[in-house]
């Protein structure tokens, strides 16, 4: 446990350890990454994207090493156990800091399949970060606004394809798809800006977790709805690497796939819309009621 050093030290060796694990992890996943994209067959990729996934669990490993010996985090976790690392779920959770990534993948690695994002298309970018992703078939998305789909109509038929591409490789192997309801990252500007009616979240964003459903829904044994609570504060990632994560709160709850909304279409029927955004809305006004009681609790 290392904790005890200044923290800009800390900062710097969790930065370097962060960096030696991916360095070493990301030339492996590009050799069997490469024989996939030279046969793409799906006799070859079934046999290498196990392979795939088990490298990327050993790197979350890693991770999970150096923040154990960095941080000196109190964990209040309840609703993983009973998991299935066979099986396919899609994950929703709240989105505060780059930190809730690293939570999730520690918590649920190897209790369930990889967790596959969205990623934003400019993020393929990302100086080595980037390869990794496309190695692990992680989708890049465009992520178009209403507001820009309204102008231009054609393109919400270019995000379902894309969006049905990528679940089509997800079918093939167990796979947990991740998705951030509110988009973004949650701020007390972007909250003020959005006027959300939510206390403690932005307004969610529907279109993501339908297309999910529509494209995948046979496959999903349940949705796991996550809360994640930073009693003191959500860190930002120098914050994080600098050992500031005290204290972690997180809520699982394993939720049914609402059938009645698995296969309809989301895009071109407007009560189709408004059905998921209730359900969405709910689940939302749950959550944010959650959030208040496990901040009110952990203050007593």
């Amino acid at each position: 446990m290392l904790n005890f050093l200044p923290a800009p030290l800390l900062g710097l060796i969790a930065s370097l350890l962060l960096a030696l694990n991916a360095l070493f992890w990301v030339p492996i996943l590009l050799a069997f990454a490469i024989i996939k994209l030279i046969l793409p067959f799906k006799a070859v990729r079934l046999r290498i994207d196990p392979v795939l996934v088990s490298i990327a669990e050993t790197w979350i490993s890693g991770n999970s090493g150096w923040m154990a010996l960095t941080q000196r985090t109190k964990w209040d976790v309840e609703g993983i156990a009973g998991l299935d690392p066979h099986n396919w779920y899609l994950v929703n959770c709240n989105h505060q800091t780059w930190a809730d990534i690293f939570v999730l993948q520690h918590l649920f690695n190897r209790r369930i399949p990889l967790l596959k994002f969205f990623i934003k298309q400019q993020l393929k970018w990302v100086p080595v970060m980037g390869l990794a992703w496309w190695a692990l078939d992680f989708p890049f998305m465009r992520r178009h606004g209403e507001d820009y789909l309204k102008l231009h109509p054609e393109m919400r038929g270019k995000d379902q394809a894309a969006t049905r591409r990528a679940c089509e490789k997800f079918a093939l192997i167990p796979t947990s798809v991740m998705n951030f309801l509110e988009g973004t990252r949650f701020t007390p500007a972007k909250h003020q800006r959005q006027q959300s009616p939510y206390r403690h979240l932005l307004k969610p964003k529907a279109g993501g977790i339908a297309l999910a459903l529509n494209a995948m829904g046979d496959r999903f044994q349940a949705i796991l709805d996550v809360t994640i609570v930073y009693p003191d504060g959500a860190p930002n990632f120098w914050e994080f690497l600098c050992g500031k994560l005290k204290r972690v709160i997180v809520r699982v709850q394993i939720l049914p796939v609402p059938e009645h909304l698995m296969h309809s279409d989301y895009a071109g029927d407007a009560e189709v819309r408004a059905a998921f955004q209730r359900w969405v809305q709910q689940l939302w006004q749950d959550k944010d009621a959650q959030i208040a009681r496990l901040l009110t609790g952990a203050k007593t």
